[in-house]
């Protein structure tokens, strides 16, 4: 007699193997990063773009990206900084032409004897004697000074540099009823230099001005010449350093 082979349709489910599911949601989850990252690539600086790109590379396949960066300031340097020698280098350039501008001007109208010219660590100076600019004693500009200054400012507003305005005198004691030392009459004398080249366009920020009375002077206060000398107004075209 034939055995009856024994059913398990009714004792026995069979199931299916979805394992695969799990990677294929991960690849899944992995191409809509994609997809976002290439989105958002154009509204993003490229750093910050460059960063999701490593950090997706990272997740993709496992391994850390060596961070390029490790070890170097995390703020850069300013485009200023990186500027700077060549900025200076052309400031001289420009300031060797301005020289040679006022040294023309200065022989062009006979000024030699009435204003020098020193090119120095500091800066251009232009020493202007007390005859050109004042009467003795006096702080007032004369209105024969205008033209002499005309043209000094025209050269000066060639380039920004700050400008210096500095006032001194000889040892002869300024005794009257403005002024009651050297130290006041150069400190006003410096100041209408400085208010008349502000009254010709010359940016007030750029300037400033000091009177240093009779205590930096050029020459010993042993003659008239001396002292004449020491007499002066000097416009220091600073350097940018």
């Amino acid at each position: 007699m034939r055995k009856r082979k024994r059913s398990f349709g009714s004792d026995h489910e069979e199931h299916i193997d979805e394992s695969w599911l799990i990677p294929y949601a991960d690849l899944l989850t992995l191409l809509l990063a994609l997809f976002i990252v290439l989105y958002a690539a154009s509204t993003i600086d490229k750093e910050k773009y460059q960063s999701i790109m490593e950090s997706f590379q990272s997740e993709l396949t496992g391994t850390k990206i060596a961070n390029e960066q490790a070890g170097l300031s995390p703020t850069p340097p300013s485009p200023e900084l990186g500027k700077g020698l060549p900025e200076q280098n052309n400031n001289d350039k420009d300031l060797d032409v301005l020289k040679h501008q006022l040294e023309s001007y200065i022989n062009t109208n006979g000024l030699e004897d009435k204003v020098s010219l020193r090119d120095t660590k500091k800066g251009i100076e232009v020493s202007l004697k007390e005859v050109v600019l004042f009467d003795s004693g006096k702080a007032e500009l004369k209105e024969r000074s205008y033209k002499t200054l005309n043209g000094i400012v025209g050269l000066i507003n060639t380039v920004p540099n700050p400008i210096s305005i500095e006032g001194h005198t000889d040892n002869v004691p300024a005794y009257n009823t403005i002024y009651s030392s050297n130290w006041e009459l150069s400190a006003a004398r410096a100041a209408s230099v400085l208010h008349y080249f502000e009254s010709h366009k010359v940016a007030p920020k750029r300037m400033q001005f000091s009177g240093y009375g009779e205590y930096k002077p050029l020459y010993p206060n042993d003659t008239d010449q001396h002292r004449q000398a020491n007499r002066r107004v000097t416009i220091v075209i600073l350097r940018n350093r």
